[in-house]
């Protein structure tokens, strides 16, 4: 009998998982897509902590919620919150444990350039928004305190 030279079927196997794996862990990053499911996820994040607000002021007579304090305003929204109050994933405030979840309050309507508080809440409108005024990942022309 010859013997044939070539691959064998374990071996091939074995190539095309090491390839799809190094494709799954490269193609987020070349694609950017990382980025913009970030921005995707922070624009559903925003709903639900405007919803709140709105649930907030509508069992309260059309009171705003407090704003004596970030403790004060996450206390008052945590009924209306499913898993309590939302991290902000951007910005300079979004690795620190302690400044993601810190709401600056008065009545701007944009972000900060260098925020050391990841949320803002307009006391007069009611406006919540990213305290950030960079441009997003997913829209070079849009800011996050724009979405």
């Amino acid at each position: 009998m010859k013997k044939r030279s070539g691959f064998t079927l374990v071996e091939l196997v074995v190539v095309i998982m090491i390839l799809g794996i190094l494709a799954a862990v490269a193609a987020p990053k070349l694609l950017n897509t990382s980025g913009t499911a970030t921005d995707n996820g922070l624009r559903q994040t925003l709903s639900i902590v405007r919803d709140a607000v709105e649930l907030y002021a509508a069992e309260n007579g059309g009171s705003l919620p407090p704003s004596s304090s970030s403790a004060n305003f996450r206390t008052a929204l945590d009924p209306y919150l499913r898993g309590g109050f939302p991290k902000c994933p951007v910005g300079p405030c979004a690795g620190d444990a302690v400044k993601e979840i810190d709401v600056k309050f008065g009545t701007a309507t944009t972000g900060d350039a260098a925020p050391t508080q990841a949320w803002y809440f307009n006391t007069t409108t009611g406006d919540f928004f990213v305290n950030y005024s960079a441009a997003t990942v997913s829209d070079a022309t849009v800011t996050y305190d724009a979405l």
